[in-house]
């Protein structure tokens, strides 16, 4: 499960090194092709609202396997694409059909309640992953071959993954009987019925946001000067950041131990430390590798222990419950895209890094309220 989860949440992030290839190719401006980030994001977004509820109300294992089915067809036609306009419909779609990974997840909790935190950790180390590991291949792939083989080897992978959760998967009986608009309406009660809900999803929001933000636009920074690296090198930063996901099983473990309030304000910390370090030395590789996986390892804290609380609150309703938060936490990422882009646009890397301070200083404030 935390293989397929992985494999495809990396659907989403596969486009990130590679933005300046298909810039090329199409022989659009970096805005426009930094546009299928956004894209891919608020996919995945609409996706986490409309279809991951379901979960409640149908087979889980059937919603999986029709989710991933699905994205093997996109990704084999993005592989066809001969413009702009067809690759910002198919990262749409490629974002909406990768939400079966909300689907393995709390699925996966609701199998081991008395080690969920550590679960769920184990879960996220295959998304964590999955999300970091997509750069690097994507870069290399991309850099040696073509970016369009990067979705050849997706479309491959998926594929062979498919298979495997249709003989592996099991069958979990739901619990929700009622009709699909009862079902989306009660998923909008959640927020109501829980304020730890509405507290992690506001600082998931923004934390991820400050990550996509920090992703989308690094790609730009680092293939300009001083540094001038192609997207095989810029990929190599996924890599570094896999340190922050081997973490995760260890922080689920720290929320299972009750210590969720201090894991998040540790989390946030570490998020500031990071930017502090990019802000006062900006063209150091060396620093930004450093601050890289501090980062990584700062967001992971936070999204592992947030995720860990949340389904502490009613185990009936887990699809629901994770639906406001992932969709809030992806709303964030899409936002973080969006601001991130203008602030390059218009201010450079400088710019991008006081957006994502100015973010990561209201999480803080937001937990440390919620700490009173």
């Amino acid at each position: 499960m935390a293989i397929a989860a992985g494999a495809s949440v990396a659907n989403i992030y596969y486009n990130q090194p590679i933005l300046k290839d298909i810039s090329s190719t199409f022989n659009v401006t970096e805005s426009k092709a930094g546009t299928i980030s956004l894209l891919s994001q608020i996919g995945y977004g609409v996706g986490l609202f409309f279809i991951i509820p379901l979960g409640d109300k149908i087979n889980k294992r059937t919603l999986i396997l029709s989710l991933s089915s699905l994205l093997f067809v996109t990704l084999v036609l993005m592989t066809l694409t001969t413009n702009i306009y067809q690759v910002w419909i198919l990262s749409l779609l490629i974002g909406l059909f990768s939400v079966s990974v909300q689907v393995i997840l709390p699925m996966a909790a609701s199998l081991d309640t008395v080690n969920r935190g550590k679960t769920v950790g184990t879960i996220f180390t295959g998304i964590l992953i999955g999300i970091l590991a997509a750069r690097v291949l994507s870069g290399f792939i991309a850099q040696w071959l073509n970016w369009r083989y990067v979705y050849g080897f997706s479309a491959v992978l998926i594929l062979a993954i498919t298979v495997l959760l249709q003989a592996s998967l099991p069958n979990v009986k739901n619990e929700f009987k009622g009709h699909y608009f009862l079902l989306l309406q009660s998923v909008l009660i959640q927020i109501k019925r829980f304020s730890l809900l509405r507290e992690a999803s506001l600082t998931g929001a923004l934390l991820f946001g400050v990550f996509c933000s920090f992703w989308t636009t690094l790609t730009f920074h680092l293939s300009g000067p001083p540094f001038y690296f192609h997207s095989d090198i810029i990929g190599l930063f996924g890599l570094v950041a896999i340190a922050g996901a081997l973490m995760a099983p260890y922080i689920g473990k720290l929320a299972d131990k009750g210590n969720s309030r201090r894991s998040l304000l540790m989390a946030a910390w570490m998020i500031i430390l990071s930017l502090i370090l990019m802000k006062l030395m900006p063209n150091s590789v060396i620093i930004l590798v450093i601050a890289v996986i501090i980062l990584d390892i700062g967001v992971q804290s936070m999204q592992v222990t947030n995720v860990a609380m949340i389904y502490t609150l009613d185990q009936t309703s887990h699809s629901r419950i994770n639906t406001v938060y992932m969709t809030s936490y992806f709303i964030g990422g899409a936002v973080g895209t969006f601001v991130g882009l203008q602030c390059w646009n218009y201010g450079g890397w400088s710019m991008v890094v006081w957006q994502m301070l100015l973010w990561s200083f209201l999480a803080l404030g937001i937990i440390l309220k919620s700490n009173k």
